[in-house]
């Protein structure tokens, strides 16, 4: 052992010399003596977490930019880690980390020329985790909520744009909920609850794709309640906005009395 010793010393001499003339650590992708973070600065931990982010460790820069703002949080680097914690769990799809870190920033920073990025990071955050319509929507209603947020903040920048498009993706979601719940209860002749469901879709959910059909099903259920003027302004609405929808054609021949006796007894949903 004594022997192999200066041995092994010549070894690595030649290897960091070949190495252009990087330090072991730098070579090795580690500290030769490693500092315990408590003892680190800010910078230092700051240059840490930029060596993880590009070598591809995102959760590893995450974890230690939230080290910048425990250890020091008033450091000139802290609000810019909380920033770049949010985008690095936004990354790795830890996306209740992402939209608390950007919560973060949002209170502490108001006036940060960055906030606006800061709110998109948020409710890309939510986005991301909008269920399909047969599970329950509260996430995409929170989605909704911090997309509206941001584009009434931020309407002229890139982020607000690009929040106005996903909001109509959010709103098509949620209205085609709206749509299955309606069309449950109308199948099973709960013609009141299906009305006012239908009825959510007309006033809340107007642009969507789904308004047609929910405007020719509140003339079905308008019909099948004897409330025929109620039918005749859905009808109406339907025909004036959306004169060459199928849906207007079924209504028009529902309405003039041309729809056939089968159709009259029983709905058809497809």
């Amino acid at each position: 052992m004594l022997r192999a010793a200066p041995l092994l010393f010549l070894l690595l001499i030649g290897f960091v010399s070949g190495c252009g003339g990087r330090t072991v650590a730098e070579v090795l992708g580690t500290d030769a003596k490693p500092k315990n973070i408590e003892a680190m600065s800010a910078e230092e931990i700051y240059q840490k977490a930029q060596r993880k982010t590009q070598i591809g460790d995102p959760e590893a820069a995450a974890g230690l930019y939230l080290e910048i703002e425990r250890l020091h949080p008033y450091s000139a680097l802290a609000r810019d880690a909380q920033l770049l914690a949010a985008k690095q769990f936004y990354d790795i799809e830890s996306y209740d980390e992402a939209e608390n870190a950007a919560d973060r920033f949002i209170q502490l920073h108001p006036s940060d020329e960055r906030i606006a990025y800061a709110y998109y990071i948020k409710s890309l955050s939510l986005f991301d985790q909008i269920a399909e319509t047969d599970r329950d929507q509260a996430k995409t209603l929170r989605a909704k909520e911090a997309l509206q947020d941001l584009v009434n903040r931020f309407p002229r920048t890139k982020y607000g744009l690009d929040a106005a498009i996903k909001l109509d993706l959010v709103n098509e979601q949620l209205a085609g909920k709206e749509m299955e719940v309606a069309r449950f209860y109308h199948k099973r002749d709960r013609l009141l609850a299906a009305a006012n469901r239908y009825r959510n879709v007309v006033e809340q959910y107007d642009t969507t794709s789904h308004v047609e059909e929910a405007l020719h099903r509140l003339v079905e259920v308008y019909l099948a309640l004897g409330l025929r003027a109620e039918a005749s302004r859905a009808a109406e609405i339907l025909g004036h906005n959306y004169p060459s929808s199928r849906w207007y054609a079924k209504t028009y021949r529902l309405m003039s009395g041309k729809a056939k006796r089968s159709d009259k007894r029983k709905f058809f949903f497809f």
